[in-house]
This record gives structure tokens, C-alpha cells and sequence, in this order.
């Protein structure tokens, strides 16, 4: 693999992850972590006899001093050029495709044609060598697998482009890191492997110029050079850092820790076992913490205290005055109120009376994932994971729309032109359209195995993309 640029997070920091946690529940258990060490070993051992090597020495770069970094010449002649590259770039979604590894890439709005496809894992099988060469590593490899994947490998959890277009920057969850990929070539730009054991989701600064992804294993957020890949600075969260949000025009951090969603301790009686969870909000310049919102206090006071205070998905209003979350099992959402520092509404949305009540048939601890915000801040669009559909929300009245059959929808973002709500739909395989100004789905385009974050991008005018496998 030609990977011409490669940056790490401190090794030492990356033992200093916690080890997994011990099954504690019966084997059948879907959503369960572990793999005892004893079999890891043996697969180590497997693996060994196969040909497994060690992975190849890569340069690593030291990071900037908090809170400041010296961008390189190769980042300024990028900057330089943007305003030139701009004109021609086409705007595009991409589609993260989890478990196949590729991220297909559509049109933004209207028929949201597919366009071509990109592998994001081009070096899968270096990787793998990787992982299987070291024992603690394979656990977590497989923990991942036979936990928050459901069975399968979590390949591509995030996705933004680079300000020219050039490239793709993505999350990689089972392989820990997060890789820019040329969007012509195919080939890696550069490689930074997180602190810890897996990659999450991410945010990318209002300039573009920098990349926030969340660290789980570690609690840890690095931010990153989008151009180069070097990091300009890190943080400490709660349990589990999840999603991370720019707000202030760049300024600030947000960053949302769900905590252990992966144990069978889900009655609302256990909740407590689930770890820190918390909002950390931190300056973007000096990652100093700012402020911390404990959703657990906010919610007692506010009369909930049957609910989660692990915050999922989060959509702002245009004015950042008032921010909408989920939580863990909810089918609903709630608006807290950013000056005043309270939860001020709550919504309860229908239930698929098909869907279990067992919570720990729930994936990861969602009843409902996904949530995004029409320009005007008028609507809002929830995706209702396990009960199989989505739906716009009028954000005045908090009165719901027609309720659009979705099979495992798990994200919700905005269209290139603002018209519609974009859901994935992880259980069929496709992306769907919803008329925020209806509530009606308008169209479905077919993705790859089990889509989860969608973006909006841009690419070369005219890009097909490279062979997905080639």
C-alpha cells in the first residue's frame, strides 16, 4: 500500500485504554462485547502460522502545541488554492457504507443518483496483519465485531471532504483510526491511528480545515489537520465520546459521551452503570474545557428521571439558542434551552407496537438514532431506528408529520439544497428522501451493506471515482 503520510496519537496513551469488558450476560446475547482472551490468543497464534507480519514502520509527526499549530507550506499552497478549486467542484453526499468498507457517493439533492463508489479500506489486509500480530488489539477487533457490529466488522464510520475535493477523510471504527483518501486514485494520504481501540463519529470546523473524531475506547477527541492528518490538539471526555458539533462559527466543541451501550444492564433502574456520560464543551484554539453539562441533573429537574442522560444524536438551531438531542431508548427527544442551561420541552413519538419492548434487543442502546434540522430551522427530522420509520417534526407545535416506513433508519441530515431530510436506511440497504415541507418521502436510492452517516460533500466536477475493489 502507498501510504505517503502516516500520524499517531502517543502509543503510551494508547495502552492506557481500559481492557474490555467481561461478558457477564448469556452467550446469545446480540449486542454483547467479548471474546475471550484465550481464543484472541489462539487466533494470534493462527495467524502467526499464516503469514502474518508486523506492520510496516511508518513516520509519525509530533503534535502542535495546544491550542496552535504551524501549518506546513504543502497546507497553505492548499488553502491558497481553494478559492480556484471551488469553482470546480461539484457538491455531493457521501454514504458511508459500514460493513462493506466503501462510501458511495450520490448526487445532493433531486433523484440523488448514485455516482461512483469509493474503497475506503484499500488497506485491509495490512491492517488486519496488524491486529492479528498483537493480542490486545485482536480482542478489541473482535469486541467491536461481536458488539457495536452487530456480527460484522465497523469499517466506515464517518466521512467529510477535504476543502479542494481531492479527498475523502474517514473513521475507520475496527481498525482504530481515522485515513484521507484521494478520491481519484484511490490511494491513502495519510493514516492517524487514535488513542485506544476505535474510531467514531466526527465534526469538521465551519473552514473545513480541521477534523474533531472521537476516540471511544480512550475518551478521548482528537482534532486533526484535515489537509495533512497532524494533530493540533486532544481533550478528555466522559465515557464513550460519541458525537462532536462546531458551534460559535468554529469556536467552540461540543462532544456528547454515551457511555457502555453494550452491556445487557439496560433497565432504567441499572442506568447508573453505564458510566460518565456527559456534554463537554471545549475551546476549539487551547482545548481547555469551557463547560460540562450533566443531562442527568437537567433531567431530573426537569421531571424525567425515567430517561437516559446518554445524549445521542443532536441537531442546533440556526442560532445555537436551543439544542434538540436523543437519548438512549427514548422514542422521542428533548429541547434544552443553551442560555438559560435547562431542559425546557420534551416529545414522545409513536411506537412500532411490532418493536420489542426488550431493551436489550435494541442496537446499542438506541431506540431512536438520528435527528437533523431544515436551514430554517423550522423542522426538524427524527429517524426512528427500532420502530422502523421517520418523520418531521414541526419544531414550533412539536406536532409530528405522516409517519415514512423506514427499515432501521440510523442517521438524518440535511440535502445539498435544504428541501428534503436524508435517512439511512441501514436494514434495506438505501438512502431515502423526505419533503421536509410535506413529511413525504420522495425518493430511495440503493447504497452499499448497512449505510449509517451521510454527509454532504464535494468532489472533482465530473468525478465517477475509482474501482471500489480495484
Amino acid at each position: 500500500m502507498d501510504v505517503s503520510r502516516t500520524t499517531h496519537a502517543d502509543d503510551a496513551h494508547r495502552r492506557e485504554a481500559p481492557a474490555p469488558r467481561s461478558p457477564g450476560v448469556t452467550p446469545a446475547r446480540r449486542r454483547k462485547l467479548g471474546l475471550p482472551v484465550a481464543v484472541a490468543t489462539a487466533l494470534v497464534a493462527v495467524a502467526a502460522t499464516t503469514g502474518a507480519t508486523s506492520p510496516v514502520k511508518t513516520a509519525a509527526h509530533s503534535p502542535a502545541s495546544s491550542g496552535s499549530s504551524t501549518p506546513s507550506a504543502s497546507s497553505a499552497a492548499a488553502s491558497a488554492s481553494t478559492d480556484t478549486d471551488a469553482a470546480n467542484l461539484q457538491e455531493v453526499m457521501f454514504v458511508g457504507n459500514n460493513w462493506d468498507g466503501t462510501a458511495d457517493v450520490i448526487k445532493s439533492s433531486g433523484s440523488f443518483e448514485k455516482l461512483g463508489r469509493i474503497n475506503v479500506i484499500p488497506d485491509k489486509e495490512e491492517r488486519l496483519k496488524e491486529i492479528y500480530a498483537d493480542p490486545v488489539k485482536l480482542v478489541y477487533f473482535m469486541a467491536i465485531r461481536n458488539g457495536p457490529g452487530e456480527g460484522h466488522d465497523q469499517f466506515v464510520d464517518d466521512m467529510y471532504s477535504t476543502p479542494d475535493g481531492k479527498s475523502m477523510v474517514v473513521s475507520r471504527p475496527s481498525f482504530a483510526d481515522v485515513v484521507s483518501v484521494d478520491v481519484e486514485t484511490g490511494k491513502i494520504n495519510w493514516r492517524f491511528p487514535v488513542s485506544g481501540y476505535r474510531s467514531d463519529h466526527m465534526a469538521v470546523s465551519p473552514d473545513g480545515k480541521r477534523v474533531a473524531v472521537s476516540a471511544s475506547t480512550s475518551n478521548t477527541v482528537h482534532v486533526l489537520d484535515i489537509e495533512t492528518g497532524e494533530e493540533a490538539g486532544s481533550f478528555k471526555t466522559g465515557d464513550k465520546p460519541h458525537e462532536n458539533v462546531f458551534t460559535g462559527g468554529g469556536r467552540y466543541i461540543w462532544n456528547m459521551s454515551i457511555g457502555d451501550v453494550q452491556t445487557a444492564t439496560d433497565d432504567p433502574w441499572l442506568d447508573w452503570t453505564k458510566g460518565d456520560r456527559k456534554i463537554t464543551v471545549v475551546d476549539a484554539s487551547t482545548f481547555e474545557e469551557v463547560k460540562v453539562v450533566d443531562m442527568r441533573e437537567r433531567l431530573d429537574a426537569f421531571g424525567r428521571k425515567d430517561l437516559s442522560d446518554a445524549v445521542r444524536p443532536v441537531a442546533f438551531t440556526p442560532d445555537e439558542s436551543k439544542l434538540y438531542f436523543q437519548v438512549s431508548f427514548y422514542n422521542g427527544f428533548l429541547e434544552y434551552d443553551v442560555a438559560e442551561d435547562k431542559i425546557t420541552r420534551d416529545k414522545t413519538l409513536p411506537k412500532n407496537p411490532d418493536t420489542s419492548e426488550d431493551r436489550t434487543t435494541w442496537v446499542n442502546d438506541s431506540r431512536h438514532h438520528g435527528m437533523s434540522m431544515s436551514p430554517g430551522g423550522d423542522k426538524l427530522c427524527i429517524a426512528g431506528t427500532m420502530d422502523d420509520y421517520a418523520t418531521v417534526v414541526d419544531r414550533e407545535s412539536l406536532e409530528e408529520g405522516p409517519l415514512v416506513a423506514a427499515d432501521k433508519p440510523y442517521w438524518a441530515t440535511v440535502s445539498g439544497d435544504g428541501e428534503s431530510c436524508v435517512i439511512s436506511e441501514s436494514g434495506s440497504d438505501r438512502v431515502t428522501a423526505i419533503d421536509f415541507s410535506t413529511g413525504k418521502k420522495t425518493v430511495s436510492v440503493p447504497v452499499g451493506d448497512h449505510p449509517q452517516r451521510v454527509r454532504v460533500a464535494h468532489v472533482p466536477e465530473g468525478w465517477t471515482g475509482p474501482a471500489a475493489r480495484g
